[in-house]
């Protein structure tokens, strides 16, 4: 059995995790140069070097979630499923669905050389041609996600695309709604929320195919080539499912920011060079067989889901489960959010 030459991380018995690496016939040594990587989620990350391999470990955090098992194995089952297509992913190396073993469910994939563009860049993306390029790399990915094929890939049974686009405004009015459970939230303040879900409903196509898609994408969930302009993976699978992938093009287009918006930074940069989502749209529909004649609509229900999970944490910072800042800022966010829909709406 393999042991760690370093103190184990709060939630990971790095010696547990050597003997299992062992088990999986990977090359044995002691787990070195530990690392923790920030993310965009709660979950545990770290890097370590083990055999002269270099990995990257995705776990749940300490206190999991009632889901964090199941999530870590869609994840994993997901990163397998993408291997040779062509979305920009991290490669799995192996997963474990047991939580005997740390704990939890948890994964090994592969470090992927590259940036996250809304917390560092490398001086080559000051080139405001370098971020136009970006941005059309991020409709890239969105499009390649959406023409995986499900069926051969093993996926149809991860999600319940019948009912898809029916089920969404009765779902997330629920989360909305639920939220009141929570001591001292004095109730949704976001005007017109009812408006939006009684449009969503009135407008929803009739019409869509089936399909991958991630869930969360946006520019926090992506991390950007270092070598040219461009995306090397796109990562956090956590609400990945079979639905509708135009989705994920609204979700985009639901976070782009504006000229001038500062609420989702570019690491410090600029945003001018960025395409806007006119040119997003077109791209996504040079690389898509897709409809997107309803691509609006996709836009709306994005502001309509994302600003209800935001005030989430409104609503667990008023009951002192979030800090204040956390979830006065959240809230900002979920008020801009739904005053682009009742803009998408008017057009």
């Amino acid at each position: 059995m393999s042991t760690s030459t370093v103190p184990p991380p709060a939630g990971v018995d790095l010696g547990r995790l050597g003997a299992w690496m062992d088990e999986q016939g990977l090359r044995p040594g002691p787990i070195e140069g530990v690392e923790p990587l920030s993310g965009g989620t709660q979950n545990i990350l770290l890097r370590f070097t083990r055999g002269g391999e270099r990995y990257v470990l995705r776990h749940p955090p300490v206190h999991k979630r009632a889901n964090s098992d199941e999530t870590m194995r869609r994840e994993a089952r997901v990163l397998a499923a993408l291997d040779g297509s062509d979305v920009p992913h991290p490669r799995l190396i192996a997963a474990c669905p047991d939580p005997a073993v740390l704990g939890s469910a948890f994964y090994l994939m592969e470090p992927v050389i590259g940036a996250n563009p809304t917390v560092a860049l490398p001086e080559a993306y000051d080139d405001p041609g370098w971020r136009l390029e970006l941005g059309l790399a991020l409709a890239d990915s969105a499009a390649a996600i959406g023409a995986v094929d499900h069926v051969a890939a093993g996926l149809v049974d991860l999600g319940r695309p019948e009912g898809f686009l029916e089920r969404q405004v009765t779902r997330w009015a629920s989360q909305l709604a639920s939220y009141s459970e929570l001591d001292g939230y004095p109730g949704p303040d976001v005007p017109g929320v009812e408006d939006v879900g009684q449009w969503l409903d009135a407008n929803r196509p009739t019409r869509w195919e089936p399909g991958l898609l991630h869930g969360d994408y946006h520019l926090a969930n992506v991390l950007c080539r270092v070598d040219r302009p461009g995306v090397a993976a796109v990562v956090d699978w956590e609400l990945t499912t079979i639905g509708d992938p135009l989705l994920d093009l609204g979700w985009l287009l639901a976070t782009w920011p504006d000229d001038g918006d500062a609420s989702v930074p570019l690491a410090g940069q600029s945003w001018a060079g960025l395409p806007d989502r006119r040119q997003l749209v077109a791209r996504y529909a040079e690389r898509s067989r897709r409809d997107l004649s309803a691509i609006t609509w996709y836009e709306v229900l994005a502001c309509y889901k994302l600003g209800i999970i935001l005030e989430g944490t409104h609503a667990r910072a008023h009951a002192g489960l979030a800090p204040k800042e956390t979830g006065d800022r959240l809230h900002a966010t979920t008020l801009g959010l739904f005053r682009r829909a009742h803009a998408l709406m008017s057009t």
